[in-house]
């Protein structure tokens, strides 16, 4: 973390200390969220017309003040703040916050929809883990239908990623560890700099995002098939909620409803980026049918294995409740 993000660490404290301000005549509250993503990014930018809604169905309830995303708190730093209350609300991928518990580092290996996890179960547990560890509320999963990629400028012919330096991020830093990578940990905002001096060969991304982020022009090859499921959520600071009247609540919980409804975007758009990034000239790897099996079947075994010593408690029934049957 550079001394200048450090510095905005103070102001934003300052502004806990007005936090889930409530009017006493109007009974409105008004919840400050940050983003762990860069703002121009698609995790943020999908989200931005949903608090506009949010706030105009909202007025003498609900509110919430968007205040923005790293430069506010840094990417890594989202969690904890969280967690302790400095702000009520956040946009994050759950890996980023796996310092906090481990078995945040789970949601990516989920194989079932978010309705299915509504259903099944997962989704109480879910809760009742997060609010147990990490003093949080799982209040919506807002991308949905999405898998990572590795991105290369160097060609390969099989699943072995030995000497390259890829960006990494705790999602699926284990994975790419087991394919040989030298895996480096970079903020999201950091990965064009590094593409561009050559401090690494790839990066692990989303099919979407590659354009926002201006990583088209360095990047040669996508490793397809995707692996793991893409996730970010809205999640919220339990002792905010619990300081929510039940009106409250009950709509926060309606507008996190209508916010997955929304997330067969994702299967669109990602038809669509990868279109764009083949009209681009970034050039699709497969391997053979049994080294692709291997290469996708690894995935998941080296996330289930890593979730499961890193959390025993919860790491089975988290794999239960999240697989495919």
């Amino acid at each position: 973390m550079t001394m200048k993000q450090w510095g905005v660490l103070p102001a934003v404290g300052l502004l806990a200390a007005s936090a889930l301000h409530v009017s006493a005549q109007a009974q409105e509250v008004t919840l400050r969220m940050v983003s762990a993503f860069p703002e121009n990014l698609i995790f943020t930018t999908h989200a931005m017309p949903w608090m506009k809604r949010l706030n105009e169905a909202g007025k003498g309830l609900v509110q919430i003040n968007f205040i923005g995303g790293p430069k506010a708190i840094p990417t890594f730093e989202v969690g904890n703040a969280v967690k302790s209350g400095v702000v009520d609300m956040a946009l994050s991928n759950s890996s980023y916050y796996a310092n906090l518990m481990p078995e945040a580092d789970a949601l990516k290996l989920t194989e079932i929809s978010v309705p299915e996890q509504r259903k099944n179960g997962a989704w109480d547990y879910i809760n009742k883990v997060w609010n147990d560890k990490a003093n949080m509320v799982y209040l919506a999963r807002y991308v949905d239908y999405s898998a990572f990629h590795i991105y290369l400028n160097k060609k390969i012919d099989r699943p072995d990623l030995s000497g390259l330096k890829i960006r990494s991020h705790p999602a699926y830093r284990d994975f790419l560890q087991a394919l040989g990578a030298v895996a480096v940990n970079i903020a999201p905002g950091e990965v064009y700099m590094a593409l561009d001096r050559g401090v690494i060969d790839g990066y692990g991304f989303p099919v979407a995002g590659i354009f926002d982020s201006n990583f088209q022009d360095k990047t040669k090859y996508r490793i397809d098939p995707g692996f793991f499921s893409v996730e970010a959520a809205v999640i919220v600071n339990l002792n905010s909620w619990k300081k929510l009247t039940p009106a409250q609540r009950t709509f926060l919980e309606k507008q996190a409803l209508g916010l997955e409804a929304e997330n067969v975007f994702w299967k669109r758009y990602g038809e669509e980026e990868a279109a764009r990034q083949a009209k681009h000239g970034i050039q699709t790897i497969r391997f053979d049918p049994a080294a692709e099996k291997q290469y996708y079947s690894k995935a998941y075994e080296v996330g289930w294995a890593a979730i499961i010593k890193a959390a025993p408690e919860h790491g089975p029934k988290m794999r239960q409740l999240f697989s495919k049957k």
